[in-house]
């Protein structure tokens, strides 16, 4: 009876998590560099009982220096155009009924392209 409600009641679920809103507050490009500094909210939901937990986070790019001799990034760029990847990684401890203690981490990778003039996220991949 005690493992049937060890691993079924006391399971912990794997949070979730997804960016809501991003809002560019400063984006400065010079082909083929760029300065650029972005905010999101980011929600974290099923962590325990379906709670869910917002963040806000504060990202800095900046192009570097091997990149001004990279032709194809240095095209893009001048199109207004700027292809990025990312990679989230989000850990922690879930509590549960203050006796257990489980470790919990989750990852999502993007792709995407920041349409410079627009200001906005073109063909978001995660």
């Amino acid at each position: 009876m005690g493992i049937v409600f060890g691993l079924t009641i006391m399971k912990v679920k794997t949070p979730k998590f997804r960016v809501l809103s991003v809002m560019f507050e400063t984006i400065n490009v010079t082909s083929p560099s760029f300065n650029m500094k972005m905010s999101a909210g980011i929600p974290v939901s099923k962590a325990s009982l379906k709670t869910t937990k917002k963040f806000n986070v504060t990202v800095d790019l900046i192009a570097p220096s091997s990149l001004a001799s990279n032709a194809v990034f240095a095209n893009e760029v001048s199109l207004g155009l700027l292809p990025l990847r990312s990679q989230s990684n989000l850990s922690g401890k879930v509590k549960l009924m203050l006796i257990m203690k489980k470790k919990k981490s989750i990852q999502m990778n993007c792709t995407m392209i920041v349409n410079i003039k627009a200001k906005q996220f073109q063909d978001v991949n995660c």
